[in-house]
């Protein structure tokens, strides 16, 4: 028999998976864009899935084999600076590199945006615990022309 409180956190852990995949069905202009040239391995053979749970967080995109995190951030995330400083703290702390990019970077500018991305994956593996980094930066290794940072 289950317990109450095993079954309030079974559907506390099942709410952000949920709505995970419903933002897999609602993409951005940015996120289909950039879905379209990374899914499938196209990026140098790298796997990348899309909406995908990490610690509490829903990701953008994420490389699991290389710890890599992709965040697409539209307006709003100039105003909520200090929200996304801490997530990206959070997944640090778990040993994923995050690298940020604009939407309008990436449906002006996917060359750049890929590139740095590439410059990301295939560099040296990222130090742990890892270093305190802007946006566009992914432990030392550039962002390349779709760096920005904040």
């Amino acid at each position: 028999m289950v317990t109450h409180k095993t079954a309030s956190l079974r559907s506390a852990k099942k709410l952000p998976r949920v709505f995970a995949r419903s933002m897999r069905h609602m993409p951005t202009d940015a996120e289909k864009t950039f879905w379209w040239q990374v899914r499938d391995r196209r990026t140098a053979g790298f796997k990348f899935k899309r909406q995908y749970l990490v610690g509490s967080y829903i990701v953008d995109f994420v490389c699991l084999e290389r710890k890599l995190v992709i965040e697409l951030d539209g307006g709003q995330h100039a105003q909520q600076e200090l929200y996304d400083r801490r997530r990206d703290m959070v997944l640090r702390s778990r040993g994923f590199r995050v690298m940020r990019f604009w939407n309008d970077e990436v449906l002006t500018n996917m060359d750049g945006v890929i590139d740095g991305i590439l410059s990301a994956l295939e560099g040296a593996p990222h130090p742990n615990p890892l270093p305190h980094l802007g946006r566009g930066q992914a432990s030392g290794a550039s962002a390349g022309e779709g760096e920005r940072d904040h």
